[in-house]
Formats: structure tokens, C-alpha cells, sequence
């Protein structure tokens, strides 16, 4: 069996509404390299194996399921999907997501053969808010670098592709697995390969970003897309610290509070949000002097009393 260029690392797990479309969107790349498709299913308890695996006996040396007799959880999935990869480029696409454009993996695999200094390429994307049927445009910001994506990343999982050997140097030197205090395994690797190598930005979408109405990074329960933003900004002072000889540091802790400082001057008690300003200014003094802290209080007042609201 020969080895193909590329390998398409999909998770999956009770993804049974959406799987089909993400499987079909990768056998519908158009390539004149070889392509494989490992999917790492992890015991879901709806008909996610099934599809998969009748895809695999459909697509023989093709497809390939990744599984075992009991869930591992969402990073030791991604892991063991990649290491079942072959290719020497991977590409993401979570079971959830679809790609959009049959050119996709063409153009960034181009890009990266003739471009030896860039260990990842990535797209725009295009959000979808299941909920609604909404579709809007992201990223808003175009960026790669280092000391940006600290603070607010551009990369869409969906639409990365990435040096197979630069991937297994970030597992072996970041260790993620040592870390389950971070809630995401992509921002992590993004900003592993900021550092390390050169990450090139198409203005193309080539994929469709499905946002559910709850999961781990998007949820309407405001004190859990505050835990999770605080978990990103606790991953980004890890990165300033070990790779940005923490010149960052000030800026990454700004941005935690006034993201936080942001969801609480629309959502819960004056109470909560006044507990969570001196918390951060409590531990990092000079943050009493951003003006965010005193503004979005005022707006949360102000907000209050133009929709009758009690705090």
C-alpha cells in the first residue's frame, strides 16, 4: 500500500447528524497526490461507528477507523489519530465540520511544498451557527504571528494543515496530555508552530465551522465561556513564558480580565463582577489603571436601568 501525501486526522464522537457530510467533503478533494482519511471514533453512543465504519469497508485503504472498546476522551483521541496518520502533511476536520472547497487541500499542499520555511497553512472559514442557519465570515483579523494569536487566534481547526513531523516535535515538546487544565488541544499547537515555524494565512474559505448551541467552547452559560476563556489565556502565559521570554505577559492578563469583565457587564451580579476585578487587579496590581475595569462596570449600571433589570 503506498503512502499518501496527506492524511486527514477526524475525531468523532456522537456526531451521527454530521459525519457524513465531513467524510463526504474530504472524498470530494480534488488532488493529484494521495489522500487518506483516519477517523478516530471513541465509543459514541449514537450510530457514529456504524457510518464510519461502513465508509471504511466502502473506501478500503482509504478510510480508516481509529477506535477502541472504551472512550478515552477527547485529547487522547486526537492523539492516537495522529500518530495512525501516515501522510507527511496532516489535515484537521473534526467530525462535526464539513470542507466547502474541493481545491482546498490542492492549494495549501502546493503552498507548503514550494514554501519549506512554513510548517502550517491554514484558511479563512465560514461560521455556522446550527441554532439559526446563520453563516458568518471568519476570521475577522488576519494574523499568524507569535505574539497576536497570544491573545485571540485566527486559525480555524477545520481548515489547518500542518507538517506531520513539526506536529509530532510540538507532542513531544509541549506535552499537552501533562496539561488537563487546558480545555483545547488546537490553540496550544497554533501557537507552538507561531514560534517555531511560519504559518501562512489563505483569504479563501475552504471550510464550514459548525458552532452547536453548546459545547465546551461555545455554551449560553456565561460563568463556563468565562472559565474557558481563562483557561485559553492561562494556555497563552504558558507559551509567553516558555517561548516569549514572558514579554507578553501584561497584555495576556489585560485580555483575560477584560474578556471576562465583558461577559460579566451583561450577565450576572454587580456583585460578580466586582469579585472578579479585584481578584485580577488584586494579583496584578497595574491592572487598576485599564480603563476597561471602571467602563464596563458603568455600562453594566447603565444597562440595568435601560432594560429594567435587577443586578
Amino acid at each position: 500500500m503506498s503512502t499518501p501525501l496527506v492524511s486527514v486526522c477526524m475525531t468523532a464522537y456522537n456526531h451521527e447528524a454530521y459525519i457524513r457530510e465531513a467524510i463526504e467533503s474530504v472524498l470530494a478533494q480534488q488532488t493529484s497526490f494521495g489522500v487518506e482519511l483516519v477517523i478516530g471514533e471513541d465509543c459514541s453512543t449514537d450510530r457514529t461507528a456504524e457510518i464510519v465504519r461502513a465508509y471504511a469497508a466502502q473506501y478500503p485503504g482509504q478510510v480508516h477507523v481509529v477506535s477502541d472498546t472504551k472512550n478515552v476522551g477527547w485529547r487522547a483521541n486526537y492523539r492516537r489519530t495522529f500518530e495512525a496518520c501516515r501522510g507527511r502533511y496532516v489535515a484537521y476536520l473534526d467530525g462535526d465540520d464539513r470542507w466547502c472547497d474541493p481545491q482546498k487541500l490542492q492549494m495549501q499542499v502546493e503552498l507548503l511544498e514550494n514554501d519549506p520555511s512554513c510548517g502550517m497553512c491554514c484558511t479563512d472559514a465560514i461560521d455556522f451557527y446550527q441554532a439559526t442557519g446563520e453563516q458568518r465570515p471568519w476570521p475577522h483579523a488576519r494574523y499568524t504571528d507569535f505574539d497576536r494569536l497570544l491573545l485571540r487566534t485566527t486559525i480555524a481547526n477545520c481548515t489547518a494543515v500542518a507538517r506531520r513531523d513539526l506536529i509530532a516535535r510540538y507532542y513531544a515538546e509541549v506535552r499537552p496530555a501533562e496539561h488537563p487544565e487546558w480545555r483545547t488541544d488546537d490553540w496550544p499547537m497554533w501557537l507552538w508552530f507561531a514560534s517555531r515555524s511560519h504559518i501562512r494565512l489563505m483569504e479563501r474559505p475552504t471550510a464550514i465551522h459548525r458552532r452547536l448551541p453548546e459545547s465546551v467552547s461555545h455554551t449560553t452559560a456565561y460563568r463556563d465561556r468565562i472559565a474557558f476563556r481563562d483557561s485559553l489565556m492561562e494556555i497563552s502565559l504558558w507559551f509567553d513564558d516558555h517561548y516569549g521570554n514572558s514579554r507578553n505577559r501584561f497584555r495576556i492578563l489585560r485580555e483575560r480580565m477584560a474578556v471576562a469583565l465583558w461577559i460579566l457587564s451583561w450577565e450576572g451580579p454587580a456583585g460578580e463582577y466586582l469579585t472578579r476585578w479585584w481578584t485580577d487587579v488584586r494579583q496584578t496590581p497595574r491592572l487598576v489603571l485599564c480603563p476597561e475595569g471602571a467602563g464596563l462596570f458603568v455600562k453594566k449600571i447603565l444597562f440595568r436601568h435601560s432594560k429594567n433589570r435587577p443586578l
